[in-house]
């Protein structure tokens, strides 16, 4: 994240601003996006918005977790195109769009 500060300070403003968070709750979340960048990240992406306009998709759940780690650019592990062969395809015969909605019929599936 290239500036964790930035991403701390809206989340501040949309717990200030959210008129319908308990007190309590308030202080709570204010504290979790002071002490992590993550967890204001998770407050300002909303998991329902995200996949609320899929077809046949119902989230009920959803969690974030996050980790610092180290980049390095020039890394084999960083290279996201790894497995995949000259076509775009990877090891399975996916294509990079081939994401599936798993039990989609049912309205309870999820994106993966």
């Amino acid at each position: 994240m290239e500036d964790g500060d930035a991403v701390t300070e809206a989340a501040l403003r949309r717990i200030t601003d959210d008129g319908d968070m308990p007190a309590a709750e308030r202080v709570h979340a204010k504290s979790a996006v002071t002490e992590d960048a993550a967890e204001a990240l998770a407050y300002l992406v909303d998991p329902f918005t995200v996949v609320g306009e899929v077809p046949g998709v119902e989230l009920l759940q959803a969690s974030w977790s996050g980790e610092q780690i180290d980049y390095d650019p020039d890394s084999p592990e960083w290279d996201l195109d790894e497995d995949e062969d000259e076509d775009g395809e990877g090891e399975d015969g996916e294509g990079e769009d081939d994401h599936r909605v798993e039990g989609a019929e049912d309205g309870a599936g999820r994106v993966g």
